[in-house]
């Protein structure tokens, strides 16, 4: 442990890993903002809370578990000549529940904030745990292939996984509370969460669009619409009668 510890390389793929993990993450942090978004304010922050614990333990419990998360990987049956995997089949169906998802949130915000209101479905606690359990198998196969490929010793890649979720818990309520109040952030993050649900059927179709397109594009767009907010802000400032004169 003492020479693990005395290697640079160690801190090298550590440093490089959480980040990575963290930028992984941002789409798990986009998903439990909108899932935990049905449920009442009040019990929002513990929904989160509950939902990053439970990515932190299935993210452990799958490095643990490698051997069995390479086997999903393996072709189980053949269709129309392409071998088809369990993880292609996960992959599938979580894409399709991601668009599905963005889809009816953005018809809904688009149709107004009362009808946003009257026409999103009431969820129970336990119902959004569920939801944020499911996908958070689907998340974490993506950051624990990551961490396998990056660093070599399951406990750097614990130690990262670790970090960056003690780092998105605490930027999970600014962004939540962000989201809430700004409509065009949530159709901007609703629009990531299509993209990120057809980037998981390309995967599960074996045609693989890089992350880093879809995180640029993401980025550039969250780019545009901070000078939008700073424009808007600057508008609305001038419009008050103190201003009036400058």
């Amino acid at each position: 442990m003492y020479e693990l510890l005395a290697d640079p390389r160690t801190w090298e793929s550590l440093a490089t890993l959480t980040v990575l993990e963290v930028v992984l993450g941002i789409d798990n942090v986009l998903f439990l903002t909108i899932v935990s978004g049905q449920l009442p304010k009040a019990e929002q922050p513990r929904a989160r809370a509950i939902g990053l614990a439970v990515a932190l333990a299935m993210r452990v419990l799958l490095l643990t578990a490698i051997a069995w998360v390479i086997s999903l990987s393996q072709p189980f049956v053949t269709i129309l000549r392409e071998d088809i995997s369990w993880r292609d089949v996960i992959l599938g169906f979580g894409g399709l529940f991601l668009i599905y998802k963005g889809t009816t949130e953005i018809h809904l915000l688009v149709a107004g904030e009362e009808e946003f209101e009257r026409g999103r479905p009431v969820k129970s606690f336990m119902a959004v745990i569920l939801q944020i359990g499911l996908f958070d198998l689907i998340f974490s196969l993506d950051s624990v292939i990551t961490a396998v490929g990056m660093a070599e010793h399951l406990y750097v890649m614990i130690a990262a996984i670790v970090l960056a979720m003690i780092l998105m818990f605490v930027a999970a309520g600014p962004v939540s509370k962000f989201i809430e109040e700004n409509p065009t952030v949530k159709m901007l993050g609703l629009s990531f969460l299509l993209l990120i649900g057809i980037a998981l059927l390309a995967d599960a179709a074996h045609f693989h669009i890089p992350r880093g397109y879809l995180y640029f594009a993401v980025a550039f767009s969250a780019l545009v619409e901070a000078f939008n907010q700073f424009a808007w802000r600057r508008k609305k400032k001038r419009k008050k009668p103190g201003n009036a004169g400058r």
